[in-house]
């Protein structure tokens, strides 16, 4: 049986996958539109790795730059400066899935671990009013595999108790490096991965026992 749920963010608690678009687009309006459009895709297609490890390589792979540990914090905090405007927006919020937890928040220990940048994260949860039903929060620049792991570490959690929900391949890796659950939500390509796929969040309490 289910006793602990992590929750992707972005794309399942809140429909911010094309703010973190524009917020690369911002940040790195001054270089080649077509390598920042194809940093953009890259994104797009791996939700879950954090911004920290796509400016990296959008400098050293795509541009061929060096880059330093400094500059990559810098364009983390102007990604987040610009970004954080739209995030606090409850016109974002998810209604099918956050009705759903603020139902069962007192049933199962509820986490959130997710590519989005720690304290930025935490910001967002309250600003949006959503901080209360989660125990814990979790995030970049630590790889989401490492933040599941810490999860169910430091909470004493069996793997067999505990499913990750999530939009992104990544998530699932990070389910299956854990040896946890995986349930895909909002991206069709997950369909055939994990446990099921949720077409509507409801469905959730299928797979729950």
């Amino acid at each position: 049986m289910i006793k602990n749920i992590i929750f992707d963010w972005d794309g399942v608690i809140l429909d911010s996958n094309s703010v973190k678009d524009r917020a690369f687009e911002y940040v790195l309006r001054d270089h080649d539109a077509d390598k920042v459009a194809e940093l953009v895709a890259y994104h797009q297609a791996n939700g879950g790795i954090s911004r920290f490890v796509k400016f990296r390589m959008f400098y050293e792979e795509m541009l061929g730059e060096a880059i330093t540990e400094d500059e990559v914090a810098g364009l983390s905090r102007k990604f987040s400066e610009f970004a954080l405007k739209e995030l606090v927006d409850p016109a974002l919020q998810i209604a099918e899935s956050i009705q759903w937890v603020r139902e069962n928040h007192k049933q199962y220990n509820f986490h959130v671990a997710s590519g989005s940048e720690e304290s930025e994260l935490k910001r967002v949860a309250e600003a949006q009013e959503l901080a209360c039903y989660f125990k814990s929060f979790h995030g970049s620049p630590t790889p989401k595999p490492e933040l599941v792991k810490n999860i169910l570490e430091s909470n004493n959690y069996l793997a067999s108790e505990t499913i990750l929900i999530g939009d992104s391949i990544n998530d699932f890796r990070a389910a299956d490096a854990n040896g946890i659950a995986f349930c895909g939500y909002n991206r069709l390509s997950l369909q055939d991965l994990g446990l099921a796929y949720l077409s509507e969040f409801t469905e959730l309490n299928n797979y729950l026992k």
